[in-house]
């Protein structure tokens, strides 16, 4: 889904021949590790085939296709997030318009939810309220996660011009705020009071604003990759954004050095203290230094060097692990051919390697 020039790559043969290369595992799987990795695999538009790969770092065990070969249904088209919600999880599959509900201990199905247009990720709000984002809706949706139904919606459309529809893609909460990014032709993190689902406040950023955490500080940071060349909403230079997220103010604007740069996938460390993203271009090709990047949330200017170069390879996604801070990265190859997940130490030590599905986007936790 994302604007990007497709580039054939291949893997040097020297990377695969001093990595190991695990061979997905068919049929029926029952884990109870606390510690298993959810791959999502996107799949290519309109063609159905997106996946779910599972990983167990414990005993090195990496299963493919387990939605499929658990339940006998394909997954859907463009599988993008997963989120865990005690032992359910939720796989949301944008182009087939809806999510998924799976045990993550055995990946059997447990229902679904539907009525959505383009949803993208999917918030716990409490045990039978959930927001889910949506790409194409000027609204953010309301479900119950109890019915598997959605009880509402909450109007982002601000009727002002074609372009700020104000459409959603991530949330972060803070007390009873959840703070929305608008990514798409948009420059604004909108504030939604959880008590009574409506809108309170907006916040201006950089132009389109795709990823945001919150760090040990209570800290909110926003990166925008600034749209692309061409684009009718215009383009600007990517920014990395803090907000106080009590006064709704912004504290501190890092912007980057090149406009063809389209810096994304913004994630956290286990302590809280240093952020991560990938730098690289949707539309531009290859940059210079392109890579897996990581800050101190105290640092006063953005790095100049990646801790993981991208070199040969096409980083698609990125995901740090919560409990130990390994940074997982996908490598989409060529976009066609299923993708490779690349393992590696908080200071980038490359450590494993794993085969997962075509276009691995995403990672989800246990």
């Amino acid at each position: 889904m994302k604007r990007i020039t497709i580039l054939l790559v291949f893997v040097s043969l020297l990377f695969t021949s001093c990595m190991k290369n695990h061979a997905p595992v068919p049929g029926n799987v029952t884990t109870d590790t606390n510690q298993g990795v959810f791959v999502v695999n996107e799949g290519n538009f309109t063609y159905g085939n997106s996946s779910l790969t599972y990983y167990d770092p414990g005993d090195d065990s990496v299963y493919n296709n387990v939605f499929f070969n658990t339940n006998g249904l394909p997954l859907g088209d463009v599988a993008v997030s997963m989120t865990i919600q005690d032992s359910l999880g939720y796989v949301v599959v944008n182009n087939s318009g809806k999510i998924y509900v799976i045990n993550v201990n055995n990946f059997q199905y447990v229902g679904k939810i539907t009525g959505l247009v383009s949803p993208r990720r999917i918030y716990f709000v409490s045990a039978t309220k959930a927001y889910v984002t949506d790409l194409y809706s000027k609204a953010l949706f309301v479900v119950n996660p109890e019915t598997d139904s959605v009880t509402g919606q909450i109007s982002l459309d601000n009727h002002n011009t074609q372009f700020s529809q104000h459409n959603s893609e991530q949330i972060v909460f803070y007390g009873n705020d959840a703070f929305v990014n608008s990514w798409s032709y948009d420059d604004k993190v909108m504030v939604i009071d959880t008590h009574t689902d409506r809108v309170v406040d907006s916040i201006t950023v950089a132009k389109q604003p795709n990823s945001m955490v919150l760090d040990k500080n209570n800290k909110l940071w926003v990166l925008s990759d600034g749209g692309w060349s061409g684009s009718p909403y215009g383009q600007a230079m990517p920014a990395l954004t803090r907000i106080n997220p009590v006064t709704r103010q912004v504290e501190k604007v890092f912007q980057f050095n090149d406009m063809d740069a389209s810096p994304d996938h913004l994630s956290l460390n286990a302590a809280g203290d240093s952020l991560f993203y990938l730098y690289r271009s949707y539309s531009a090709g290859s940059l210079i230094d392109a890579g897996v990047y990581g800050m101190s949330v105290s640092a006063n200017s953005l790095p100049t060097l990646p801790i993981v170069p991208e070199n040969s390879h096409t980083f698609y996604g990125l995901g740090i692990d919560p409990h130990n801070s390994r940074i997982y990265v996908t490598d989409a190859l060529d976009y066609q051919q299923n993708g490779t997940v690349l393992i590696y130490s908080p200071s980038g030590v490359l450590s494993d390697s794993i085969t997962a599905g075509i276009i691995p986007g995403s990672f989800c936790f246990k």
